[in-house]
């Protein structure tokens, strides 16, 4: 997997290459990028798919202690690596995770031609839901995240309702889960990492204010948001379409969070449709 240095530290990112239109794909809290893996198996045959890893919990190697892993400070890494691998009209995929489109109010969306979010947070639905709320409160407990991290190493944890279980409808592979978890159960740093976002969520005044400006972003927008979400309420679906000039939804059936997951194949062709679509009509491919 090849590696960049960024000013917070080493990212890792996969990378298919190609001259397809550009998709980079951004992952959740404790997630890293292969929970994209069958999404970018659809999509890789004409497109570049670029997925890195950031520094949400399930990262391998720690960043610098004085890195700089707010909510803000994580987007503005997103647009440092954007920048440092001189990527271009850039279709921006969220899922989980919102902190990617902040780089529309914070001025830094230079490089994004589209946007893709895919049930993540909004608004002020940051923790979303119980399980954002456990993460945040584990982080203030001391040893709450090492306990957690324990705790995700168990089948019987991961599938428990209201907590992991409301991430996806199906079973993620334990071997994937074991990718995602393995990292934080091993490294007090990546611990520390994980800490330091998780406590770092700014009043719920500034959320709404960032959610306010997205409007200035004048590209493409595609919103695909599950039907049965338990985290991310529906009604955030249509409530971000609103904020674009140029925005669509997509509801997907039998899916919870994890869109990537569950549906991955509905998910990439509405993707796929979305970027040609919009390339057709005049917007850069």
């Amino acid at each position: 997997m090849p590696e960049i240095e960024l000013s917070a530290g080493t990212i890792d990112y996969e990378d298919t290459g190609g001259e397809g239109p550009v998709l980079v794909f951004l992952h959740g809290v404790t997630i890293d990028g292969s929970v994209w893996r069958e999404v970018v198996a659809g999509l890789r045959d004409g497109h570049r798919c670029v997925c890195p890893t950031l520094p949400l919990g399930a990262h391998r190697s720690p960043m610098r202690p004085d890195a700089d892993l707010s909510l803000q400070g994580l987007a503005l890494l997103v647009a440092e690596f954007l920048e440092r691998l001189d990527l271009r009209d850039v279709t921006l995929v969220l899922n989980d995770w919102g902190g990617g489109q902040l780089l529309v109010p914070l001025g830094r969306a230079e490089r994004v031609g589209r946007l893709v979010l895919t049930a993540c947070e909004a608004f002020d639905n940051y923790p979303p839901g119980l399980p954002g709320r456990l993460i945040e409160l584990a982080a203030r407990t001391p040893g709450g995240l090492w306990l957690t991290a324990r705790m995700l190493g168990l089948r019987s944890f991961r599938r428990a309702p209201g907590g992991w279980g409301w991430m996806s409808k199906r079973p993620v592979p334990d071997e994937v889960m074991d990718r995602w978890f393995g990292p934080a159960r091993a490294s007090r740093a990546i611990r520390r990492d994980l800490a330091k976002y998780a406590v770092s969520v700014p009043p719920r005044r500034v959320l709404l204010d960032w959610a306010e400006g997205l409007r200035s972003f004048k590209g493409p927008v595609l919103v695909a948001w599950a039907v049965e979400d338990r985290l991310m309420p529906r009604d955030h679906g249509p409530r971000l379409v609103a904020l674009f000039e140029d925005a669509r939804l997509v509801e997907i059936e039998d899916s919870y969070t994890l869109i990537p997951e569950d549906q991955p194949g509905v998910l990439a062709r509405a993707i796929e449709e979305f970027v040609g679509e919009t390339a057709t009509d005049g917007s850069p491919a």
